[in-house]
């Protein structure tokens, strides 16, 4: 469900300012009241608070729903509005009414009790927390606090909180929920940066300092680690969640500057992680879960750059005295998949619609802050271990990394799946025939004047029993070097693997620099393929082929206009350039046609805006990439998942560099699914390919391109395209 909205700022004038309201609700002995308290007190310093606790009008041991219109009415709805809330306490001894006394309005209202987030009061509230705590916890705490007094009354006032939540399920509709095991200052204050996040509340917390910028702490290695055995050695394989940013090129590329780092990143405990489904970002940080409506890039803004800090006070881990900073400064890494492009202006199709809302769907967008990682740079030829300064474990970490690195005990990556292993059999979600009538109806579209260029798509799908991820990427990324070589694992649900993506995308989305001199973007669209050829000979004649294919030139020439549209939307006028125009670069399995747009991002635009407006990827829409967007969800046969969008890196600092997801193979554990054998885990394969379609696009001839780029991933498998 979606948070409740509160009413937001414009409440009408009355006695007083008009407050910020906060309710805290849980059953009871979840530490509600321990929570207002500190957080009143971390605020009182810097704004004016009130706190008001239900249970001072509760009517009697039986009063519990008696007591929510009047609560509403006497208390919410005054202090709403800007006024003096009126009641009377509620006077145990007789059973009546008691003392009359009042709440005055102030900048930020805390109200506390079984009931504070009840439906009838949240359209007055600007934020409700629903404290969570196991039950026989909060029952020794309550009983442990009130004594005789609440024990013999607990199972009748449980009984009430039941039929409450029953029928009003707050903790649903609350945007915050606080570990209540934790009720402490700490969680005070991570209740307070969750409200920092929340609209509304930004500027009125404007004057509550921070928690400051996290400290770091790090270690140098005089040489540049095979990023694979690094990211082993770290304990990545093993991790719930982790990445690898790899550049498996960099020994062939003749761009060595863009090859230039590897990056390894692992959350812990207390890393921040945000998921993005259905139009709410949830954010568990801390002591706090935080669900934030709306759409995800505005989040982002809230977040990105900035929060992080960086090791032992410097600009960032190190690359070594011989080289450059590393660029990943500790932020955020993940994806943003393909759904995302709603907030383009692209509403969702009937199958995207259903699949976002599906429970067992990987989140439309994950991002998490490692709490430790790695940079390697291999042109300097120097490794950077990094960790919280506040991490117990972190030079244990370290010096366990580094002596694994040193025993070289990590075993190497194998060309073949290992003896016996029975490769996935996938499936085509739709046939030839079916693939080749949507690009006949694409060609319609362009001819009818609503498209010029349309990246249609198709998924190959398999169950996997047993599947080894970390195994399979290791084959993968041996075999199809790329600069933006991605594993990526993360914890999406209990009882289940991690659901990871194998990517060896080559191309680039867009990569953000940090510089004193300004802050510049730069995409590298890929349109247009050939595979590689059997000799020497037949190689060279195919790029050359398609160097002086005017139909790939076309496409590629389009998509660089999208892309030029994109980023100049946010450019310092005169900056926009296209500094490569269908350039060729050869892969293992294919040659690309790649041109290389630029520009200068305006100061004071949120970077988060700049990502938006290029986010799709243009060479994954086509142009008009909106109305393309509208006519694809009407064409494919499906959602595409995180296929199509994007993964990577966004710095503290403000700098970024995110793929497309390409070449991309994605596992997904199956729920309750297992193989006959003991742990094997069924996982659900996906391998998204496609191609762009003009008006001169022979259909057969796309289907062969679909072919070649599939490919890369089913040779390392070692599947079999599937007969169509």
């Amino acid at each position: 469900m979606t948070p409740t909205t509160g009413p937001g700022l414009a409440t009408p004038p009355g006695e007083g300012p008009t407050p910020l309201i906060l309710a805290i609700d849980g059953r009871s002995g979840a530490g509600k009241t321990s929570l207002a308290v500190e957080t009143a007190a971390l605020l009182r310093p810097h704004l004016s608070v009130a706190v008001f606790h239900l249970d001072s009008v509760y009517p009697g041991w039986d009063g519990l729903a008696a007591s929510f219109p009047g609560y509403v009415r006497d208390v919410v709805a005054p202090l709403a509005a800007g006024r003096a809330a009126r009641w009377r306490w509620w006077d145990w001894t007789t059973g009546a009414p008691g003392q009359a006394d009042t709440t005055a309005p102030a900048d930020v209202v805390i109200l506390e009790g079984v009931g504070a987030g009840h439906r009838q009061a949240r359209p007055f509230v600007h934020a409700v927390a629903w404290v969570a705590m196991d039950q026989a916890e909060r029952k020794r705490r309550a009983l442990g606090r009130d004594g005789e007094t609440f024990a013999a009354h607990w199972d009748r006032w449980a009984a009430q909180e039941e039929d409450y939540l029953a029928g009003d399920d707050v903790a649903d509709a609350a945007w915050l929920v606080v570990d209540g095991q934790a009720v402490t200052p700490a969680a005070a204050a991570d209740l307070v940066e969750g409200l920092r996040s929340l609209p509304g509340w930004d500027a009125a917390l404007a004057l509550v300092p921070g928690p400051g910028p996290d400290r770091w702490a790090h270690r140098t290695l005089p040489t540049a680690a095979d990023p694979r055995a690094l990211f082993a050695a770290a304990g990545g394989p093993e991790a719930a969640t982790a990445v690898l940013l790899e550049s498996s090129d960099r020994d062939v590329t003749p761009a060595p500057e863009r090859s230039r780092h590897s990056l390894v990143g692992l959350a812990t405990d207390t890393s921040p992680r945000a998921e993005h489904r259905s139009g709410t970002t949830t954010v568990r940080s801390g002591h706090v879960t935080v669900r934030r409506p709306g759409g995800f890039f505005p989040w982002l803004a809230t977040v990105w750059p900035g929060g992080a800090g960086a090791p032992e006070g410097s600009a960032g881990p190190e690359g070594g005295p011989e080289g450059g900073p590393c660029p990943f400064r500790p932020g955020w890494m993940g994806w943003i998949g393909y759904g995302i492009k709603r907030e383009a202006g692209s509403p969702d199709g009937a199958a995207t619609a259903a699949s976002a809302t599906s429970p067992s769907a990987p989140p439309e967008a994950l991002l998490f802050r490692p709490g430790r990682g790695a940079a390697v740079d291999h042109v300097a030829g120097t490794t950077v271990l990094y960790w919280r300064a506040d991490d117990p474990e972190g030079p244990a970490w370290a010096d366990r990394t580094v002596r694994d690195l040193d025993a070289g005990t990590v075993p190497e990556a194998v060309g073949q799946a290992p003896a016996g292993a029975r490769p996935p059999e996938f499936t085509l979600r739709d046939s030839r025939e079916q693939y080749l009538a949507k690009i006949r109806a694409a060609q319609h579209e362009i001819v009818e004047g609503n498209t010029y260029e349309v990246c249609l798509t198709t998924q190959l799908e398999a169950t996997a029993h047993g599947f080894d991820g970390w195994s399979t990427y290791r084959r993968l990324a041996a075999a199809n070097r790329a600069p933006f070589t991605l594993y990526l694992r993360a914890a999406v649900g209990a009882g289940v693997g991690p659901l990871e993506i194998l990517s060896t995308s080559p191309e680039r989305f867009l990569s953000v620099s940090s510089a004193a001199a300004g802050t510049w973007l730069v995409t590298e669209p890929i349109k247009g393929t050939r595979p590689r050829g059997a000799t020497p000979d037949q190689d060279a004649a195919l790029a050359a082929e398609l160097a002086a294919s005017v139909k790939d030139r076309a496409e590629n020439i389009m998509i660089t206009d999208l892309a030029r549209n994109d980023l100049s939307r946010f450019a310092v006028p005169g900056t926009l350039a296209t500094t490569r125009v269908c350039a060729i670069e050869s892969y293992p399995t294919v040659h690309q046609m790649v041109s290389t747009v630029t520009a200068q991002l305006e100061p004071g635009v949120p970077r988060a805006d700049a990502l938006a407006a290029a986010f799709p990827p243009g060479s994954m829409t086509g142009a008009p990439k909106i109305s393309t967007m509208d006519l694809l969800e009407r064409i494919e046969a499906g959602p595409r998942g995180l296929y199509s969008g994007v993964a990577g890196y966004l710095s503290a600092d403000g700098a970024a560099d995110l793929n497309v997801l390409i070449r991309t193979l994605v596992a997904v554990p199956v729920p309750g699914a297992t193989s006959a054998g003991p742990g094997a885990q069924s996982t659900h394969l996906s391998l998204g390919v496609g191609g762009a379609i003009t008006a001169d696009s022979v259909p057969a001839e796309e289907w062969d391109e679909v072919r070649t780029k599939a490919h890369g991933v089913l040779r390392v498998l070692g599947s079999a395209f599937p007969e169509a």
